[in-house]
């Protein structure tokens, strides 16, 4: 576990996870405080649900149910590892992406 600024914007953090409305949600929740904790995991959640609906809709033009079924399960764990990470009050970067959404996302501050 991290220091007090992490249990501060935990709540913001697991909200961040749960689609894309929790991320705009926790976005706003995070204003005032301007948690860095937080501020981490709305940047890492965006990035999920950007790359579900961007992925998704080029995933759709292939009819294969193993190509769709793929990444679906790719998003999952991506998902999951963000909101344990969340939970667990610690700040790593989702594989693959993680390092990307923090770059591209740096407006959220």
């Amino acid at each position: 576990m991290q220091s007090n600024y992490a249990k501060q914007g935990k709540t913001a953090a697991i909200v961040a996870y749960i689609t894309i409305i929790g991320t705009i949600i926790a976005y706003f929740m995070n204003q005032d405080d301007k948690n860095q904790f937080a501020n981490f995991h709305i940047r890492q959640a965006l990035g999920i649900n950007i790359s579900f609906y961007l992925l998704g809709a080029l995933i759709s033009i292939f009819d294969s149910w193993a190509i769709s079924s793929a990444f679906y399960i790719f998003i999952f764990v991506l998902w999951v590892f963000g909101l344990l990470k969340a939970i667990q009050e610690e700040q790593k970067l989702i594989p693959i992406l993680g390092s990307h959404f923090q770059k591209w996302f740096n407006f959220i501050k």
